[in-house]
């Protein structure tokens, strides 16, 4: 009877253990199977497109930001013709505006105001006759810089910004850095400008003047 028991209790034991073993296994199992969905799944990013941008950015330490283009202002043919309208003449009133380009004046008042907002009209100026006012000497300058850093070349901008004869400035490609317009009154003024104001720029190397003999054609507006 005792010897019955025994094995009655030894089959429940290795029952038990063998329960316990098959369980393990399907859990070794399972977790081989997570392992291998997980490295399909970064197999799979790597391949993608996402991967090489977040390698990028991650490389920078930057977060990858999303440009919202819905944002922008899209401009419509009524918002062009008020561009072109304001630019041939600025002192038009909101309703002289608006009978040109057949709308009311509300709507012309937002779309006139939200262009200012958005930059596409940056101010509303004069243009002057620069003879009569005896500024029609104009000067083309071409500058060279004796050596080009970023501190150099904000001095000289900030140089040139401050000198009222200088009306233009643009940086150039080419044998020259900039490109400078100058309105003087005569010959002897932009002689005295070019020693005593441009020439005492320490970064200045070189200078080209090119003299105008007449103008042809001055445009102030875009054509859009």
């Amino acid at each position: 009877m005792k010897l019955s028991k025994l094995k009655k209790l030894t089959t429940i034991r290795w029952t038990e253990n063998n329960k316990i073993k098959k369980e393990k296994g399907r859990k070794k199992e399972r977790k081989k199977e997570r392992k291998k969905s997980a490295l399909a799944n970064v197999v799979n990013f790597e391949r993608s497109d996402n991967f090489n941008n977040f390698v990028n950015f991650k490389q920078m330490g930057l977060p990858k930001v999303e440009s919202d283009k819905s944002k922008e202002m899209q401009l419509d043919e009524k918002d062009l013709q008020i561009l072109r309208t304001v630019q041939h003449d600025g002192r038009l009133t909101i309703k002289e505006i608006a009978r040109k380009v057949h709308l009311s004046t509300t709507p012309v008042f937002e779309r006139l105001h939200r262009l200012e907002d958005e930059g596409y009209i940056k101010r509303y100026s004069a243009v002057l006759d620069a003879e009569k006012l005896n500024m029609g000497f104009v000067v083309f300058c071409n500058v060279k810089l004796r050596q080009m850093n970023r501190d150099i070349a904000m001095d000289f901008i900030r140089r040139i910004s401050d000198l009222p004869e200088v009306t233009e400035c643009y940086n150039i490609s080419g044998n020259f850095d900039y490109l400078l317009k100058i309105h003087v009154p005569d010959m002897k003024a932009y002689q005295h400008f070019l020693i005593n104001d441009l020439g005492a720029i320490e970064s200045v190397g070189s200078i080209e003047s090119t003299f105008v003999m007449q103008e042809i054609k001055q445009e102030h507006g875009l054509n859009f």
